[in-house]
Order: C-alpha cells, then sequence, then structure tokens
C-alpha cells in the first residue's frame, strides 16, 4: 500500500508543488462581529479574533478560503488551527475545546481537499498546522532571572501531542510545526508527532518551517539557517524550510542556504513583502511571483506558497509562475558528524 508520505514524495519528484497562502488576513477581510467568532458556544471571554474558533462557529468562511485557494491551485491546504493549542486557546477561555477545534478544522480541510481530487485526480493534501505558541523553552521571559522558564519540556510536548493527535484524527495528512522562532520548541513537536505515531503505529510525516527574526538569518533562540537544519534533519522531514516574519527578497540568501544542505524537499511561503505603516501587506501577486520564480529558476525549491499578506491571487499567480519550471534536485551531503549550537559544526573524518 502507497503512503501518503510516498504519494507526496513522488508528486513533489514530478514539479513545483504549491501550498496555500494566508488565512488570518482573508478572514480579517470578512470584517466578521464578535458574535460571529463566538456563536452559541457561551464562551466566558470575547472571541473576535480567535480565527481558530471558526471551524466551530462560523465554519463557511474557512471552507471558502480553502476552496478558493484549491482554485487559485494549491495542493496543500494549511488547517486554520495556528493557535488552536491549549496555551493560546487560555486566552479566550476555550482550552477545553481544543481537541473539537482541531478536528473540526482538519475534517473541512480534508473536505475541499477530496472535492478537488475528485475533480481532476490530482493529489491534494492536508497539513495539519501548529504554530509556535507564545511560550519559549530557551529563553527567559524575566531579563531578572535568566534561568525562568514559563513552561517546560514535558508540557509543551504534551500541549503539541493533543493538537496533532486532533488534527491526525480529522483527517490531516502531515503536521506542519511552523513559524518556529526557537529550535527546542521544534524539538518538541517533533517528540509530541513521534509520540503520535508510536501510538497509531504508522508513520506521521512532520514538515518544519523556521521563521527568522533580522536578516542575519537567525530565529529568536539565535541558531543560523544551517544550525536549526542539523538540530531537526534527525527527524527525517517531509520538507524543511522558512516561513513568515520577511518577504521573498530578504529570504533569498536563506533559501539557497538551506537548499544546498538539506536533503529533504524545501517549503518556503513567505510574507507578501514587509508591511507598510498601518500593517498591511503592499506587494502584488505578480511582484511576488516574480519573486519566488528566482528560486524556482535556480533549482532551489520543492514547494512554494505564502505567508501574511498572500492571497488567493497570490498563488494563483506563484502557481502560473512556476508551473513549467523543475523542481529542485535533493542534494546527497557526504557522512560526517554534523553538530549544531548557535552555528553549525561539521566534524571532519
Amino acid at each position: 500500500m502507497t503512503t501518503v508520505r510516498e504519494v507526496f514524495l513522488a508528486e513533489a519528484a514530478k514539479r513545483i508543488l504549491i501550498v496555500d497562502g494566508a488565512f488570518g488576513t482573508e478572514i480579517q477581510s470578512w470584517k466578521l462581529s464578535e458574535e460571529d467568532y463566538a456563536g452559541s458556544l457561551g464562551l466566558a471571554r470575547d472571541q473576535k479574533g480567535n480565527n481558530d474558533i471558526l471551524a466551530l462557529t462560523k465554519p463557511e468562511v474557512p471552507e471558502f478560503i480553502h476552496r478558493a485557494y484549491f482554485a487559485a491551485g494549491a495542493d496543500i491546504a494549511e488547517t486554520n488551527t495556528f493557535s488552536a493549542n491549549r496555551i493560546s486557546q487560555a486566552d479566550y477561555a476555550a482550552e477545553h475545546l481544543v481537541h473539537e477545534i482541531n478536528v473540526e478544522s482538519a475534517r473541512l480541510a480534508r473536505r475541499v481537499a477530496d472535492e478537488f481530487v475528485a475533480r481532476d485526480g490530482r493529489p491534494r493534501f492536508v497539513a495539519g498546522a501548529i504554530g509556535p505558541t507564545n511560550k519559549t523553552l530557551s529563553l527567559s521571559p524575566d531579563v531578572d532571572d535568566p534561568g525562568f522558564r514559563e513552561i517546560d519540556w514535558d508540557e509543551l510536548v504534551d500541549v503539541y501531542r493533543a493538537q496533532a493527535e486532533a488534527l491526525v484524527e480529522g483527517g490531516a495528512d502531515f503536521i506542519l510545526v511552523e513559524t518556529i522562532f526557537d529550535t527546542l520548541n521544534a524539538k518538541a513537536g517533533i517528540m509530541a508527532v513521534r509520540q503520535v505515531e508510536q501510538a497509531l503505529g504508522r508513520d506521521v510525516p512532520i514538515m518544519l518551517s523556521m521563521t527568522l527574526t533580522d536578516l542575519s538569518g537567525r530565529n529568536l533562540s539565535g541558531h543560523t539557517v544551517e544550525a536549526f537544519w542539523h538540530a531537526v534533519r534527525h527527524a527525517k522531514p517531509l520538507t524543511v524550510g522558512l516561513n513568515c516574519s520577511f518577504g521573498a527578497t530578504q529570504l533569498r540568501p536563506h533559501v539557497r542556504t538551506l537548499s544546498a544542505i538539506a536533503d529533504c524537499p524545501i517549503m518556503v511561503y513567505p510574507n507578501a513583502g514587509l508591511p507598510n505603516e498601518l500593517g498591511e501587506y503592499d506587494e502584488t501577486p505578480g511582484e511576488t511571483a516574480g519573486f519566488v520564480h528566482e528560486w524556482a529558476e535556480h533549482g532551489q525549491v520543492n514547494v512554494l506558497g505564502g505567508c501574511c499578506g498572500s492571497t488567493p491571487a497570490h498563488i494563483a499567480a506563484i502557481a502560473r509562475k512556476v508551473a513549467t519550471l523543475a523542481p529542485r534536485q535533493l542534494p546527497s551531503p557526504p557522512v560526517v558528524t554534523r553538530l549544531a549550537g548557535l552555528e553549525p559544526f561539521e566534524m571532519a573524518a
């Protein structure tokens, strides 16, 4: 029996795959009211801005967005679950609904994906999206107490596992741990997915996507792109890549670096440029498509899409621009010992 990992890798070997674009900014365009968000759940706090809860209170909104992205040419839908974890949902007094939110979000994306498969037979995939939470294992939030942590390893693994289990139950093909600002948090996500695999007795592919905090190419925990890859390669991710923080022009050198060393597919989904003084994104679909086309033209990417500010029009433009280009060929780095502190370290044979 062919596994979903095998199907994905077979498709990625044929062409550059397309992942969808932003959800938050698309939801904002609906100008939903508190009543739209809250529905009849009767929660103790206001829900406006809790995009994840819409799977339960107004599912037609994420469904419409998924359909628009697939119609634009996306091969992969990310579930609308970036903040659907106990930590983030506690801000809305909705932590007891985490399982239900994730299951329903994955079911919704799965249903729309399957509709499009039925139309043309082309495989469509659902990536269960797991955001970083607002807690970090590597850094103290208290400058006077550098050893303090708001959360410990076991708790964060449990938070990630609860979300991953629900996403897989709802029909997600992969777990996408995205917008990784802390490499240790990513390792907790990897552990959580490994626990889900063990409980299910089958492979649950994991995608990892790092976000940079400055143009030097480091995340918040201080790791370079190379160091991050050395720290997570053992997980044998389905894809590794970069998202958010910057537009495509700022990510260019870091995409090139990662492409040269990672022996798995590269997935990159940048913001639609940098936000203006009003926090809005002005980069047009044609501009974004032109920028990411450079990566594709140089054989540096396998999956492309968009993050903050991107729209179905951006995804359609990207899909058209790279349709005839070959996907990146995976390198075969020599086998040596590679370690990572904040910088990569390679031990000579």
